[in-house]
């Protein structure tokens, strides 16, 4: 079964920003016998609902639904600024990059969990706290050193105009996530002159497996300390 989840990539430059505050962090905390598995820049995104390991059967009509949630939904921008550590950055287990939760990426968030919960995929019970993975930390350790002289960076802007499925398989290089299929944001009366038919009906399947932590490594159930 493939183990997916549903993002939305960081801008080009922005992940440039990412990449360059990452690697001094690597440095910083190489100095201090911390050992993280750090993120690819190609892979920073921001994850808006993890489904988890997924039945075959079940992609199809997942693809149909997640067309239908980019329908009307215009373009709009996220910042990404501030860097700390989760669960706080005295006991730090991922090293992450603040995006600003703003209405139109929070109403995304919430449209994708409409459309997953019926499909059978686990409810989020957490709050939605948008973030970009930099890194994870193998042994839980205080990162507070090597971060917080970086903490307060501004990364910039990123253009959310579609969503992406991805599928994650997790390698002893680190985490792959290969873009599955991508959907455009588009209004209701070009969806309604271009959307095929739908092929395939909604499925009622008991919830997919899914292991204990995301695929960002945040522990289901828990909130960052942000």
């Amino acid at each position: 079964m493939p183990r997916l989840f549903v993002g939305a990539r960081v801008s080009v430059s922005t992940a440039s920003a990412l990449a360059g505050a990452a690697e001094t962090l690597q440095r910083r905390t190489a100095t201090a016998g911390i050992d993280v598995r750090w993120v690819a820049p190609v892979n920073y995104h921001v994850t808006l609902k993890f489904l988890g390991w997924t039945r075959d059967e079940l992609v199809p009509a997942l693809r149909d639904a997640l067309g239908e949630v980019v329908v009307g939904m215009t373009r709009f921008s996220f910042k990404t600024a501030r860097l700390g550590g989760f669960p706080s950055l005295e006991k730090a287990s991922v090293i992450w990059a603040g995006v600003d939760p703003g209405e139109p990426l929070g109403e995304l968030a919430r449209r994708i969990e409409a459309i997953s919960t019926p499909l059978g995929f686990p409810s989020e019970t957490r709050t939605f706290h948008p973030h970009v993975t930099l890194g994870r930390v193998r042994q839980t350790r205080p990162v507070k050193d090597a971060v917080l002289p970086l903490a307060e960076q501004m990364f910039g802007d990123t253009r959310v105009d579609s969503i992406s499925l991805f599928e994650s398989e997790t390698k002893s290089s680190g985490s792959v996530y290969t873009e599955l299929v991508k959907f455009s944001f588009k209004s209701a009366s070009n969806a309604a002159e271009t959307m095929p038919e739908r092929q395939t009906r909604a499925l009622d399947l008991s919830a997919p497996a899914s292991p204990e932590d995301t695929d960002d490594g945040w522990p289901r159930g828990q909130n960052p300390d942000r």
